[in-house]
């Protein structure tokens, strides 16, 4: 979460949500309207602040150029697509309708090979040109009531309304057959620009293992980071990988075509890896900030995801977010101007009676609503906190109704501030290529890596090896390390 970025967005991507992705013209190139392709322009600096920023340099170069080899192939027009690498620790990819696909650091670093990353470009563009945003269905709870909180404390219910609907676009949801037909336009797209179709498979298989191992870590102490968003929105299963593979093999060309492993581990290393201390780091079930000296842990079961707005929590009894905004010094009325932006969202409600409270040192006020949401009645409740004259911080809680705070009592008492020790003490997690030497084994060079738990797991996923799968002398590995700020 950074502090900046939350005070300066707001998303308004309500007008592509669910629509056109803006194709237009007929035969074998079609181009992007106009409109559909302005619209995504406009919302691309909010994009940008959603999920950490834009990289930039050698690595973002190396994304949009093999972007470009994709988009030469997909049957849009010259022009049409705009590649971007997000800064963020959130596992995913996705294409905004008008030609726009982002891809994140993080799921660059958990790939092997350029022939890899082409793959993904290629999914994610053939989602585009087969116009699926159209059909696409928001399961998310937060589109019913959550997602207006992002924006609750401008104070405008139209903010809100605007940020509920553009908040759809990171949690829509695509059927089986758009899963398939998107896999199949990837794979085609990929072999026809010059990389090895099988590297599609490989890519699926390695996303379903990664996603096997966080899905793991959920309710543990050791790990709590939400399962990977690239999985929630794209079904992943070993019919899928399956799929692909007959896919890759029917083109003719499997195993045949660039690969590049080199190239994209030259890209990788010295890459952040997890999450950017800028914009706070989750560790086990502690989320800790150095720039904002602040830290809460979240209840054990719940999953965790840092993004560029605010901190989500998640568990089978109920959802949270923390996040800031502007503040006066008057934590009534800021808790006040959550319920209000609420309200344009969900219709009448009743802004309850506040009560003042001490938390860990901190001058606090919290204050709960009972709201009707799709899956019923609920519990809101905003605990917010004040950090200085002019800087507040806030929860909130969404509950089965009677609940309260229900699962978070622990985690609204459990906000402190940070030591500057302790801020200084953070570090971030770095991508580190390393070539294989002869005394080296899996185990030895996962005990490397900056993780307390399951490190042969990781390592092996990162990497691409099966269980069964040894090193070579001269291999080059990625090894995810401690390094400096």
């Amino acid at each position: 979460m950074r502090l900046k970025a939350f005070l300066a967005v707001t998303l308004s991507l309500a007008a592509v949500g669910c629509a056109s992705s803006g194709l237009v013209g007929s035969g074998d190139t079609r181009s992007i309207a106009p409109g559909i392709a302005q619209q995504a322009a406009q919302q691309h600096e909010q994009v940008l602040a959603e999920f950490g920023g834009a990289e930039s340099g050698r690595r973002a170069a190396y994304v949009s150029a093999v972007g470009g080899r994709i988009a030469a192939q997909s049957g849009v027009a010259p022009g049409g697509f705009r590649f971007t690498t997000l800064n963020s620790p959130v596992m995913n990819a996705f294409a905004v309708p008008g030609g726009y696909i982002y891809i994140t650091r993080q799921m660059l670093g958990l790939m092997n090979s350029e022939a890899e990353l082409a793959s993904v470009l290629g999914h994610e563009a053939g989602h585009i040109t087969a116009d699926h945003s159209a059909e696409r269905q928001n399961r998310s709870l937060w589109t019913q009531l959550g997602a207006a909180l992002l924006g609750a404390v401008s104070g405008s219910g139209d903010l809100a309304q605007i940020a509920a609907q553009g908040a759809q676009i990171w949690t829509l949801s695509y059927s089986r057959s758009q899963e398939l037909e998107a896999d199949d336009l990837g794979v085609r797209t990929m072999s026809g620009a010059g990389y090895d179709p099988l590297q599609s498979p490989r890519m699926l298989a390695s996303l379903g293992a990664w996603t096997d191992l966080e899905t793991r870590f959920v309710g543990r102490d050791q790990d709590a980071r939400a399962v990977p968003s690239w999985a929630r929105t794209h079904p992943l299963s070993s019919e899928r990988v399956g799929r692909a593979t007959d896919r890759a093999r029917a083109t003719g060309r499997a195993g045949q075509g660039l690969v590049n492993r080199d190239q994209h581990l030259e890209a990788l290393d010295g890459m952040i890896f997890d999450d950017d201390p800028a914009q706070g780091v989750i560790d086990g079930r502690d989320f800790r900030h150095p720039d904002l000296r602040l830290a809460f842990t979240v209840p054990q079961g719940f999953g965790i995801q840092n993004g560029g707005r605010a901190v989500s929590i998640a568990g089978t009894s109920g959802q949270a977010q923390f996040s800031t905004g502007a503040y006066d010094g008057n934590l009534d009325a800021y808790i006040g101007r959550v319920f209000q932006a609420l309200a344009g969202q969900q219709g009448q409600v009743q802004v309850p009676q506040t009560r003042t409270t001490q938390v860990n040192g901190l001058r606090a006020a919290t204050a709960t609503a009972r709201m009707q949401a799709q899956q019923g009645m609920l519990d809101v409740t905003v605990f917010a906190y004040e950090f200085a004259r002019d800087r507040a911080f806030h929860f909130v809680t969404v509950t089965p109704a009677g609940q309260g705070l229900g699962p978070f009592s622990t985690m609204v008492q459990s906000l402190r501030r940070l030591t500057a020790q302790e801020a200084a003490a953070i570090r971030p997690r770095v991508i580190d290529i390393v070539t294989v030497g002869a005394g080296d084994s899996v185990d030895s060079l996962a005990r490397r890596m900056a993780y307390d738990s399951y490190q042969v797991e990781r390592f092996r996923i990162l990497n691409g090896l099966a269980a069964g799968d040894s090193l070579q002398r001269g291999q080059r590995v990625k090894l995810v390390v401690w390094g400096s700020r």
